[in-house]
């Protein structure tokens, strides 16, 4: 796997791989060095795999650890401690082992399939939004940081944002975009990028499959995004800017 990773990665734009892979996608490895670099990461079965991606393991732990800018598109299950203190990268995985999004502090991580346990310990920024098919997900994350929150409907949640600012409680929205229609690309893009059979059955389904997902938000980001909304509209000149939980 070495060799084609650290020859895209040269270029600093992006990584293919079909196939399971390890070392290429390792902590800090070459493809985590073009994600920092904002390119993209796209890993994929062989065109004669025939299983279910979301039951099999396509790469291995520690999988985008700190990636800071740039995608990653994962057609199948990462080890252990995917996507730990991820601090501004965009991925898509099928499934994740133990400890995945363990500190992050921002992104965006979108889950398709089942997660370890211990799912968002020390979690302060960012978001994921994580396919909860049989409900227990809940037991899987670690809620210390994080409350779960369900995806709402774009003009539903745009609604209740306009209700929470008429009330002095307003907030900014998570990289500038309401959850639907950021989740709902982002799938589309999995799909577009690897053939994905679950992005396609999501998409196919999506009114019932929305309602399957869980957001997965720290409580220390919600708090940041309140604080700087109210800053912006003038009501706390003086708010402390929380890097931190943005992802700085």
């Amino acid at each position: 796997a070495r060799p084609w990773a650290e020859a895209v990665a040269m270029k600093g734009e992006r990584v293919v791989a079909v196939g399971t892979t390890t070392e290429a996608l390792a902590a800090k490895g070459p493809s985590t060095r073009v994600v920092d670099a904002g390119g993209r990461v796209v890993v994929r079965p062989s065109i004669e795999f025939r299983g279910d991606a979301t039951k099999n393991i396509i790469v291995g732990n520690t999988v985008l650890y700190g990636a800071t800018s740039g995608e990653a598109f994962l057609r199948g299950v990462a080890g252990e401690r995917f996507a730990v203190r991820l601090s501004g990268a965009t991925a898509v995985v099928e499934g994740t082992g133990d400890h995945g999004c363990e500190y992050m502090t921002g992104g965006t991580v979108v889950v398709l399939g089942a997660t370890g346990r211990n799912f968002a310990a020390g979690m302060s920024g960012g978001i994921a939004y994580v396919y909860d098919e049989d409900g227990r997900f809940a037991l899987l994350c670690n809620p210390s940081m994080v409350a779960l929150e369900p995806v709402l409907a774009e003009a539903e949640q745009a609604k209740a944002a306009k209700d929470l600012a008429a009330a002095g409680k307003g907030r900014l929205k998570h990289v500038g975009r309401l959850d639907e229609p950021l989740l709902r690309e982002l799938i589309e893009r999995h799909l577009r990028y690897t053939g994905s059979t679950r992005a396609l059955a999501i998409l196919d389904d999506w009114e019932a499959a929305r309602g399957r997902f869980v957001k997965v938000f720290p409580n220390e980001y919600k708090r940041a995004l309140g604080e700087l909304h109210a800053k912006q509209a003038g009501a706390v000149p003086d708010a402390m800017p929380l890097a931190k939980g943005l992802g700085g």
